[in-house]
């Protein structure tokens, strides 16, 4: 479910009851946690943290006119998704999320590339969220980038 929304509040005003508050409280728990020199803004029709043109000119290989996309959260049909660009790029990373999941959770980790799918409100560990978007900074998520994507 892509949305039109230009801004952020924009893409929450136009969601679902059921799924506003889920979406505004992850902003909120990412908004605390994520490292200074990330900026949130609209892209690919969802809520995105991105590393800004102004730090990064290069921008996205996909689409250089767009900045370097770390973080979206969205929300889609049968669930709300948080797709970390970092968790795919970094095993250690991905290693430490998948042995801190079922701590924070009892359901079953749905979970693809760097999509993380929450079908049931009540399910979204929040505070494990708040751990995994503080672990790596702008110019971490650069280098990542750089050494992973731009390499190929």
């Amino acid at each position: 479910m892509t949305s039109t929304a230009t801004t952020p509040d924009d893409y929450v005003s136009q969601l679902p009851d059921d799924k506003k508050p889920v979406i505004t409280k992850l902003r909120h728990i990412i908004s605390e946690h994520l490292p200074a020199g990330f900026e949130e803004t609209v892209i690919y029709g969802s809520i995105g943290y991105v590393v800004p043109k102004s730090k990064y000119p290069k921008g996205y290989h996909c689409d250089t006119k767009l900045p370097l996309p770390f973080i979206n959260i969205a929300s889609q049909k049968n669930f709300v998704a948080l797709y970390h660009m970092g968790i795919y790029a970094d095993h250690d990373l991905m290693d430490w999320f998948l042995q801190e999941y079922p701590k924070h959770c009892s359901a079953k980790l749905d979970m693809g590339k760097s999509c993380i799918r929450f079908k049931k409100p009540e399910q979204v560990p929040y505070e494990l969220i708040g751990l995994l978007v503080s672990k790596m900074d702008p110019d971490a998520w650069i280098y990542t980038y750089e050494t992973v994507y731009r390499s190929k």
